[in-house]
């Protein structure tokens, strides 16, 4: 790339405000961590070109772009409320008014199955019956939003129907990140809740099959818009085989597909293989995809026959370290091994990835994580600069706990807090008492030493839901379940 082309990009990590700022802006653009409990604002200098970055928008969700066939941004109608050097005003696209909310919030949200005794931690159960996510849902992506004495939370999340044998993202709104408001249908507004994005329509892309969320970025300028960026994970039919693993009944791209077979006196399960990729929107509703270099339009394509990420990658989890630096945390399954394990990605321009290679593989012989790691959620903690990486941990049996692990640099030096899980199923008749998983790890900003911790809980007969635990104090190893829909 011609070094005149270039355009200097910046990093922020912020805080919503709910009052607009008057200055003169920089004719720059900003990528914003959505850390939305931080308030620290780290600046970086990137580099990428206007041109890589070029965007135009469908009115409705399911068109895609190429950042190679595109010359300049479009201008969006709404702007991110954004308290930073360069930006504030409030959000409409994005944020319900307090009717809208209150109405959303007075709604039911699922169609609860369980006895009081069995909800604790559970803080968003299955929608109806005949909606798009009345079958199975998972993958929260939580963000908190900070006013004017007031929060605000959004969660994207996939969400699937029996009639719809395919993953698809939603957005479920609450004042408090317990109580959540969902739709059953597809947005038509941008004060919407409900299914957001739908798989890809072009039989070449790597996201025919399903979409899953994984990260939400914000990228804003003053000139161009502001828009958002979803990272997520796309299934196309294309088939790939995890040998030993016939049985194991756990999310795609681990959902065995349809059959199972011998295969060399080994069980071989047979799952739809999984790419990384992008996507951008005004208003957290309504995405456009950007297509990445590979053919597919993925972000990166698997590894060679003979490295440990050769089937799939799945479920990229995107932080904003420093100047320049943008890493990409993912899981495969790495056959040698016979494990799941995380790796390392970094980006300049949070479009074109480099792999740094595995930075984790499975634990200890009969601990919770002896068949490897996956799901992993990195923050940088605000008390002790510190990374966080929350994962799920993948037992002997294939049930799924949550393990904690730490790193000073975020880099490939990672060591496990503890030999046992932060989070395991629920004893007895419980809501999640098959499993835990997909963690997403929330400090909160007016209390640093408390923690939210969202995640997937699976019950009998393979129910999903979404529940969250609680960490307060210095003892960030320790977290229990909230009381959840009985609040």
């Amino acid at each position: 790339m011609d070094a005149a082309s270039l355009a200097a990009v910046r990093i922020s990590t912020t805080r919503f405000s709910a009052f607009p700022i008057a200055r003169r802006m920089e004719d720059t653009v900003n990528l914003i961590q959505p850390a939305w409990p931080s308030t620290k604002v780290e600046k970086l200098a990137l580099y990428a070109s206007r041109r890589s970055l070029g965007i135009s928008f469908p009115n409705q969700q399911g068109g895609s772009l190429n950042p190679r066939h595109s010359s300049l941004l479009t201008r969006c109608s709404t702007k991110p409320g954004i308290d930073s050097n360069n930006a504030t005003s409030r959000n409409p696209a994005i944020e319900l008014d307090s009717n809208t909310m209150a109405q959303h919030l007075a709604t039911p949200t699922s169609n609860l199955a369980h006895p009081p005794s069995q909800f604790k931690g559970l803080v968003f159960d299955l929608g109806p019956r005949i909606s798009w996510d009345g079958t199975e849902i998972g993958s929260p992506v939580v963000k908190r939003y900070i006013g004017d004495n007031e929060e605000r939370w959004f969660m994207w999340y996939h969400g699937r129907s029996d009639a719809e044998n395919s993953d698809r993202i939603g957005l479920a709104v609450s004042s408090n990140g317990i109580h959540w408001a969902r739709g059953s249908e597809h947005v038509r507004s941008c004060a919407d809740a409900g299914m957001v994005m739908d798989c890809s329509k072009n039989w070449w892309a790597f996201d025919t099959e399903s979409v899953r969320p994984s990260e939400m970025v914000i990228m804003s300028s003053p000139m161009y818009s502001s828009v958002y960026w979803l990272y997520y994970s796309g299934f196309s039919s294309e088939e790939v085989e995890i040998p030993g693993f016939s049985n194991m009944c756990a999310e795609n791209p681990e959902r065995v597909h349809h059959e199972h077979r011998k295969h060399r006196n080994h069980q071989v399960g047979k799952i739809f293989k999984s790419l990384p990729g992008l996507a951008c929107s005004q208003d957290g509703r309504h995405w456009a995809r950007i297509e990445g270099d590979h053919h597919s339009g993925a972000l990166l394509d698997v590894g060679s026959p003979k490295e440990w990420d050769s089937l799939f990658i799945a479920a990229p989890q995107v932080v904003v370290h420093g100047s320049n630096d943008i890493r990409m945390y993912y899981y495969s399954f790495d056959v040698e091994k016979g494990c799941f394990a995380l790796g390392l990605a970094r980006s300049r321009d949070g479009i074109r990835w480099v792999k740094l290679g595995k930075i984790m593989g499975k634990g200890k012989k009969g601990c919770f994580d002896e068949l490897g790691v996956k799901n992993a959620c990195v923050i940088r903690s605000q008390k002790d600069g510190k990374y966080l990486m929350a994962y799920e941990g993948v037992a002997a049996d294939g049930t799924g706990s949550i393990g904690l692990a730490v790193s000073q640099d975020g880099l490939k030096n990672w060591e496990r807090v503890q030999e046992n899980p932060i989070l395991e199923t629920a004893k007895g008749d419980g809501w999640d008492n098959k499993g835990v998983k997909s963690p997403c790890l929330i400090q909160m900003e007016d209390k640093i030493d408390q923690w939210r911790l969202y995640y997937v809980g699976v019950g009998e007969q393979g129910r999903t839901g979404i529940g969250m635990a609680i960490s307060e104090g210095s003892n960030v190893q320790t977290f229990r379940r909230c009381s959840g829909l009985h609040l």
